[in-house]
């Protein structure tokens, strides 16, 4: 009997849907990678479980980072496996091999990733042949709208076929290897360019990443050239016979020109705006006003990217935890529709399952909706409208909203997004909401002052958010703003009660938070307010609804931008990428615009409107342009706006100004004494790959120091942090940027003392003397010379940053008062790379500061006894009984295996004395004490800050090490001597 293979993006999908078949296509069997019945097999992906790459004989291994193997564009794209997830493509692949499976049914995430997730896997388990082709198998596609049982049960009656998605296919294809083209040859091309001087600086640069930093990068620098500019504004109060109102002096006869500041209620000097009050101050006033009535209607259905705004202005979400709260909504509470979505619209059809949604949230006990949804069904609001049904505005999916499914068990975040949501939904049945709004014109000759009154009648859809009625507008209180208006008798003249000329500044453009970066982005940087028109850009925009969050994170991650609070702010590490790509005028990764068009195309391409190869060859052509570009260019610097530091050159009091890639001297100008010519000082804008902020390299050169700073990295790629001197250089007679360790041995070589400038810590564990900050560490006043006791005695010192978390001086004058600090949750593993959580404490017994890790939440694992053997064997056999019935009796006995027997754990040996000095004094294997002795390593920052595998000994591993200094891969040959007689 032949069988249908079922392949979806997650394992929590591939669950559902075997739910949501096993009533129509019966009982499932579920094995260890897949699930199976009479008629389906179902497994899953777990994200993308196979990457393309450049054919070997088309890329090179060394020299990758040189301008002679660019570009690299090869004729076709091999496939790789993601490294972590290979045993999962291999139970995939196995699957679709089978003889008995004769179809597929791609059901990845209805979008564009999902389709290329899918293609990879079936083009690697065919041979990852050149042309893409795969195992050869017909191919249908399940498109999902929603994860309820009944979705799944109408998209496999709806299944789409391979042809209905050919131009998915394309643009998916596409857009990975455009990506991959731009991305590898940008970067690599932008890296061999800062780096031609010596050194390694990474640029990484991306097709979508960095048009989309650019928009950041270019309202910052707007912001940084704004000049503000004084103006007035001339506020009145005017007295009627039923009271008093305010008012706002404007210029009637006024028209926009050039001047963006300018306005009808502006004027530039006091002189003129003090003129105005004089000349209207206790005169009375005539009386023009005109009511109109004027109706608002409710924002449009959230898509993705509107939803990530609207969540990150109400409740500062990320626009990255914003997706994972709705896939989380969607795939596990199946209680919103596909999020992934760039519609705002459902389509006509769909008028039966609003009713049924609105039935669903009126029956709910969720109260503070349900009352609005009631009022919904009574009043008949679910009607057939244009502005919400409307197939020409939906392609691949609709707009998010509510499933007929009522949610439980919902998190505060889920049940903020899945509230946002549903108010949303509800709103756009509900009527407009109707104001009526009063202009009020008062007139002392010749001088016009305005005010606005806005009442709300009847608030319609805003009720739903909690407005039913509106006796003033919130911030109504300057006449320019609505509220209720005191009645004027028509004829009645108005008397000028007070009248004060109000003194403000203009300001400059707000920096980006993600949600209107996001709004950005969707409009590729024009700025785009009114919902109609930010649809007929979404085409153009940068990414699609899907990458968005992960293009910001991506640029956040790389140090291109900083959050602070809501706003994003771009590095000095942006400016130089920007700077760099403008000096060599390529466009294309500066340009937003240009970027928004390359999306279009592939937007093009889905429709089967434009060709995959037209596409790519653009692609090629871009890719070389660029290059060639960075490759041919050949002035001494880069073309920018650059800073001057005010602090004088260290050397020879000049002037100290920044370029592309250094802060260099350029001497004292003539008119000041000067020869108009540097001394040869200058510093590195980006030691070990860190780029100085401005501020940061004016502090530099103000004190000679700065830090400990966070970011280097050293030649192996490894993660460090230094403070940073300028020293004077003897032979090279000025001065020069130094990496300082905070190495205290070279104080007491030197016979140098240390004075102490910082209140104390607290006492030192070992002494009791006082422990203070010297350097990149926290230190026991004994432990250092001092004019009170020139010969240290003392050993304490705990580094301030300790595998890159930062040490606070709260957190050790804790450790020196309770024994050890709160839970620290930035630490990284040198060895995976990982974050990780623990305390550091006092180790009595090791003499030293150690790590104390909070105790797992999860129950540790019983051992394997003869009971759970007995259990996991009824098991195995219940499944090989089934699976007997239907496979040969050889095949089902192969299926139990015996049980393991439990790993024997290493037996511990006593440490020698000098080693029990560093790692403690109980029994130890040896693999346990070389990671204990790594710890002690890194948390004395003992690695050498110019080759990390090199260890510098301290006195307690000078006994253990026999020497001065050890490779790491010494290490454990050198404990075997220390433990006890190995």
């Amino acid at each position: 009997m032949t069988k249908t293979l079922v392949i979806a993006e997650k394992p929590s999908v591939a669950q559902d849907i075997v739910r949501a078949l096993t009533p129509v296509a019966g009982k499932f069997d579920k094995f260890d990678d897949h699930f199976e019945n009479d008629r389906y097999v179902v497994t899953s992906a777990v994200g993308h479980l196979v990457e393309i790459q450049a054919p070997e004989q088309f890329d090179v291994k060394r020299g990758k980072w040189s301008f002679a193997h660019l570009p690299v564009i090869p004729p076709y794209f091999d496939l790789k496996p993601v490294d972590k997830t290979k045993s999962r493509l291999a139970a995939v692949v196995k699957q679709a091999k089978r003889k008995d499976v004769t179809e597929l049914i791609n059901a990845c995430d209805a979008g564009r990733e999902g389709e290329l997730i899918f293609r990879l896997i079936e083009q690697y388990a065919g041979g990852s042949k050149p042309d893409g082709k795969g195992l050869g198998k017909p191919v249908k596609r399940l498109w999902l709208q929603s994860m309820t049982p009944q979705a799944i049960r109408d998209g496999f009656d709806a299944l789409r076929s391979e042809q209905q998605m050919a131009g998915l296919a394309s643009a998916a294809r596409s857009r990975s290897e455009a990506d991959w083209l731009v991305g590898i040859n940008g970067t690599r091309a932008m890296t061999a360019f800062n780096s031609r001087d010596g050194g390694f600086f990474l640029t990484t640069v991306g097709r979508v990443q960095t048009p989309t930093l650019s928009l950041v990068v270019e309202r910052e620098e707007k912001i940084r050239k704004f000049v503000s500019r004084d103006y007035w504004e001339i506020h009145a109060t005017f007295g009627a016979q039923a009271g008093e109102y305010p008012a706002k002096w404007f210029d009637p006869k006024w028209k926009k020109g050039e001047d963006a500041e300018a306005k009808a209620d502006r004027v530039w000097s006091l002189a003129e705006a003090q003129a105005i009050a004089n000349a209207v101050r206790g005169k009375q006033a005539t009386v023009t006003e005109e009511s109109k009535p004027t109706t608002q209607a409710s924002p449009l259905l959230f898509d993705l990217t509107s939803l990530q705004r609207e969540a990150n202005g109400k409740f500062g979400f990320s626009a990255k935890t914003t997706l994972a709260l709705a896939q989380s909504l969607y795939e596990r509470h199946k209680a919103l529709t596909y999020p992934r979505t760039d519609s705002r619209a459902l389509p006509e059809d769909y008028l039966p399952v609003a009713r049924k949604t609105f039935e669903m949230l009126a029956d709910s006990g969720m109260r503070h909706l349900a009352p609005h949804a009631l009022t919904a069904l009574n009043n008949n609001y679910i009607r057939p409208s244009k502005r919400i049904f409307d197939n020409s505005k939906v392609s691949d999916h609709f707009a998010i909203i509510p499933t007929t499914q009522a949610p439980s068990g919902l998190s505060e975040a889920e049940q903020k997004l899945y509230d946002l949501v549903v108010r949303r939904f509800m709103a756009v049945f509900f009527p407009s909401a109707e104001y009526t709004v009063t202009t009020r014109i008062s007139t002392v000759a010749p001088h016009s002052f305005k005010t606005e009154g806005k009442v709300l009648v009847k608030p319609g859809w805003l009720a739903i958010y909690g407005k039913e009625a509106a006796d003033e507008v919130e911030g109504g209180k300057d006449g320019d703003k609505g509220q209720n208006l005191v009645a004027v008798k028509p004829g009645e003249m108005v008397n000028t009660l007070a009248v004060d000329p109000k003194g403000l500044k203009t300001k400059p453009p707000a920096r980006y938070s993600e949600a209107t970066l996001l709004g950005a982005m969707e409009s590729a940087g024009k700025q785009i307010d009114d919902d109609e028109l930010r649809e007929a850009m979404q085409e153009k925009g940068l990414g699609t609804p899907a990458t968005r969050a992960a293009i910001i994170e991506g640029l956040l991650t790389e140090k291109y931008m900083l959050r602070e609070g809501r706003e994003l702010i771009p590095t000095a590490k942006a400016f130089q990428l920007m700077t760099l790509l403008r000096g060599l005028e390529v466009e294309e990764l500066c340009r937003a615009d240009l970027t928004g068009e390359w999306e279009y195309k592939l937007a093009q391409m889905e429709k089967g409107q434009l060709s995959r190869e037209a596409f790519m060859r653009e692609i090629a052509a871009m890719t070389e342009r660029m290059v060639k570009k960075a490759k041919e260019y050949d002035r001494d610097t880069i073309p920018g706006d650059y800073a001057t530091l005010q602090t004088p050159c260290p050397n020879c009091g000049g002037v100290v100004k920044e370029n592309y890639r250094r802060y260099a001297c350029v001497g004292r100008p003539a008119d000041a004494g000067g020869s108009g010519e540097g001394c040869g000082f200058s510093f590195g804008k980006s030691p070990a790959g860190r780029t100085f902020e401005t501020a940061e390299a004016e502090q530099l050169l103000r004190d000679r120091k700065i830090g400990p700073l966070e970011g280097f990295r050293s030649k192996a790629g490894w993660p460090f942090t230094s403070e940073i001197v300028i020293k004077y250089d003897d032979e090279a007679k000025n001065y020069k940027l130094e990496f300082d360790f905070g190495d205290d041995k070279n104080a007491e070589e030197s016979g140098e003392l240390v004075e102490f400038e910082d209140a104390s810590l607290g006492p030192c564990p070992i002494c009791g003397a006082e422990v203070h900050e010297h350097g990149s560490n926290y230190v026991c006043s004994r432990a250092v010379p001092t004019a009170a006791q020139p010969t240290p005695n003392c050993t304490f010192k705990s580094g301030k940053v300790i595998l890159q978390q930062p040490v606070e001086r709260e957190q050790m004058a804790k450790l020196l008062e309770t024994g050890k600090t709160d839970l620290l949750d930035k630490f990284v593993s040198m060895r995976t790379r990982r974050n990780f959580k623990a305390h550091l404490a006092w180790d009595k017994d090791a003499g030293k500061v150690n790590f104390e890790f909070a105790p797992s939440k999860f129950p540790p694992r019983k051992p394997a006894a003869a009971g759970a053997a007995t259990k996991t064997g009824a098991a195995s056999a219940s499944r090989t009984s089934a699976a007997a019935k239907k496979a040969p009796a050889k095949k089902a006995a192969a299926k139990t295996t015996a049980a393991k027997a439990p790993r024997k754990a290493a037996a511990g040996k006593a440490p020698s004395a000098a080693l029990a000095a560093v790692i403690g004094t109980d029994p130890v294997a040896r693999p346990e004490a070389v990671k204990k002795l790594w710890e002690y390593i890194k948390a004395h920052n003992l690695q050498d800050p110019q080759d990390k595998r090199t260890i510098r000994a301290d006195d307690k591993l000078r006994a253990v090490f026999g020497k001065d200094s050890a490779g790491m891969f010494e290490l454990a040959g050198l404990l075997g001597s220390h433990l006890g007689g190995e």
